[in-house]
């Protein structure tokens, strides 16, 4: 058999060859590259000879000195073995979270041989989330006149945030509140995700009832890809009364009104009462995602 070869993609050169395997993905990464949230060396190949046996890549927010997440790991039919010394060899220390994006109804089967190479290399299924789309020409429900809706100052979004963790359905949030206080993970989500979006912070909205009392908060933005939901919540005190299809509405209106072509979302599969708030509002699920931790 011909000798395997372990090493970083030289780029641009070689963008075809490490696209040699079908993915999502693939149109993304020369965009990744030019904006800084990959690397050259962040993406490896397993080759024998010319062939590509495996690939693995991973991802950050531009400036970032680590990858922040483990997006690709692709594996040639008979070649399981190629692609566990691949990981092996390029995964940084401490390991990123590994994510996949798969077909709306994946389950797992015998093809999945990169979920095999991640748990030989001790990674661990985390969660599965839906993801969502809403697309022009999908109806819009109108205010309804319960809640009013004005900006969102960042102190008391944090204090929203902070109380929206409290019986959170939120795989990653509750993982989060095993290390840190729920004060703690409101300010650290603000800091790395909510402020790192380079959309208008103008977007943000405070819900509250008629009377000024706050009932949740949605963060409409853009990721650099498309527009999205950011992030989504009612305080415990104001669940179970319809106020999330409200607070949908207005982060779908002020998105749709920038003439977007589509706009997206996510939510854990076992977050039910989020899935069918978006599925309400016209959001289809158009792929599964697959987390995996070490």
């Amino acid at each position: 058999m011909t000798p395997l070869t372990i090493r970083p993609a030289v780029m641009p050169g070689e963008l075809d060859l490490f696209n040699s395997f079908p993915y999502p993905l693939n149109v993304e990464i020369a965009g990744d590259l030019a904006a800084g949230r990959r690397r050259p060396e962040w993406l490896w190949l397993a080759l024998r000879g010319d062939r590509v046996t495996a690939r693995a890549a991973w991802w950050s927010r531009p400036g970032d000195e680590h990858p922040l997440v483990m997006d690709f790991l692709d594996v040639a039919d008979g070649h399981l073995d190629d692609a566990v010394q691949l990981v092996r060899a390029a995964l940084p220390d401490p390991a990123p979270e590994f994510t996949r994006f798969l077909p709306p109804d994946w389950r797992r089967s015998g093809s999945d041989t990169w979920m095999s190479v991640l748990e030989e290399c001790g990674a661990k299924p985390f969660v599965e989330r839906l993801r969502l789309q809403w697309e022009p020409g999908t109806p819009v429900p109108a205010p309804s006149g319960r809640l009013t809706f004005r900006p969102a100052g960042d102190g008391e979004l944090i204090d929203l945030m902070t109380l929206v963790l409290e019986g959170s359905l939120d795989a990653h949030s509750r993982d989060e509140l095993t290390r840190m206080t729920p004060r703690e993970c409101a300010e650290e989500q603000f800091r790395t995700e909510l402020t790192q979006y380079p959309s208008p912070r103008e977007w943000w909205r405070i819900a509250a009832l008629p009377d000024g009392d706050p009932v949740g908060f949605v963060i409409p933005a853009h990721n650099g890809y498309n527009p999205i939901i950011a992030y989504i919540g009612i305080v415990p005190a104001h669940r179970g009364r319809g106020h999330i299809d409200d607070l949908l509405a207005e982060g779908t209106r002020i998105l749709a009104a920038e003439d977007v072509p589509r706009i997206r979302a996510a939510t854990d599969v076992g977050n039910v009462p989020m899935a069918a708030a978006f599925a309400r509002a016209g959001y289809r699920t158009f792929q599964r995602q697959v987390d995996m931790i070490w």
